[in-house]
């Protein structure tokens, strides 16, 4: 893994998506992308665990077609970049437990503290169909509302982060809070409170960058600090 004070944006998609592989968040079908001024780049439609920043693709922004080898559902973090400004970097993948909760509710509230750092609830996209025409696009980051990550039914899950590793951090986060969602049987009988879900927010610009650097040098095989 190389030092986040020295990495190019493709540098920086290409270590998250080998980790988002080593993590066993994505299956063959997973992607990773980052702002870069009006422009993204995202990794290829390729097997993530292979993939290195000189395979990344550079699309524009406002692009109305997709260059060869970009994954068709580029149109979703197109316009999750277009409708979020502070978003840095997306990451698609599909935890195990996200395919259930995404059948079981349209809507998931935090489970346990790093929960909240997804947002005030996890919304679930209504729909299983691909989102691969600009049009679902739009209308997933629309879905999105003020959260952090998105449930896609009978599809995964999509996150947002400042940079590739806490878009990382918050697909991790999401992963195991549908787990423990499915472990409590569904909504916990005494939720978190709005005073504890706020002290959760209130260390995230913290804690979840080095929830990120955890899980890049974990994933590469270095000493977890």
């Amino acid at each position: 893994m190389h030092s986040p004070t020295t990495q190019s944006p493709g540098i920086q998609v290409a270590d998250a998506a080998r980790a988002l592989a080593a993590l066993g968040l994505v299956d063959a079908f997973g992607h990773v992308s980052a702002r870069d001024a009006d422009h993204m780049v995202i990794t290829p439609a390729d097997d993530l665990a292979t993939v290195t920043a000189s395979d990344c693709l550079r699309v524009p922004l406002t692009a109305t077609a997709l260059p060869s080898r970009c994954p068709a559902e580029a149109w979703a973090h197109l316009a999750l970049y277009q409708r979020y400004p502070a978003t840095g970097a997306i990451a698609r993948a599909q935890p195990a437990a996200s395919l259930a909760v995404g059948m079981r509710t349209d809507r998931v509230a935090p489970t346990h503290g790093q929960a909240c750092w997804l947002g005030d609830s996890i919304p679930v996209y209504p729909s299983a169909l691909l989102v691969r025409e600009a049009d679902r696009g739009r209308g997933l980051a629309e879905a999105m509302g003020s959260s952090d990550a998105m449930i896609l039914r009978g599809n995964g899950a999509i996150a947002m982060g400042s940079d590739p590793a806490t878009a990382v951090a918050t697909m991790s986060v999401l992963a195991a809070t549908c787990t423990v969602w499915l472990q409590m049987g569904g909504e916990p009988v005494a939720p978190l409170s709005a005073a504890e879900i706020r002290s959760w927010q209130a260390v995230k610009p913290e804690l979840l960058p080095r929830l990120g650097a955890h899980l890049l040098r974990k994933a590469a095989g270095g000493p977890a600090r």
